[in-house]
């Protein structure tokens, strides 16, 4: 089982995500795999805020995850994704916010 430091910085949540793949067998999944899963898991996401919201669903959604576990699945999917395009999160991510503080908003 892989380790996971108490307080890990996002490259140490990538390298945890890999390693949890190599150990649960999902390493040789494909991009297109990930990304449906992703998709799939951001729905679960939508039925969570409904759940929480007050929002009727059917009887087949009844046992969705709570809105964290959802969005660490969404989480992991992503720094997957990421790990095969070998993307450091955490550059990618202040790459991006240098190219939003330009931005304007409203």
């Amino acid at each position: 089982m892989p380790n996971l430091p108490e307080h890990p910085d996002l490259a140490a949540l990538q390298r945890y995500v890999r390693e949890l793949e190599v150990e649960r067998g999902f390493i040789d999944q494909t991009v297109l795999m990930k990304c449906l899963m992703l998709g799939e898991e951001a729905g679960e996401l939508f039925k969570a805020v409904r759940k929480v919201e007050g929002i009727k669903l059917d009887h087949a959604s009844a046992k969705v995850g709570g809105i964290d576990e959802e969005l660490v699945d969404i989480f992991i999917f992503v720094c997957s994704i990421a790990n095969k395009y070998a993307i450091d999160l955490e550059d990618a991510f202040r790459r991006k916010e240098e190219i939003n503080k330009r931005r304007v908003w409203g």
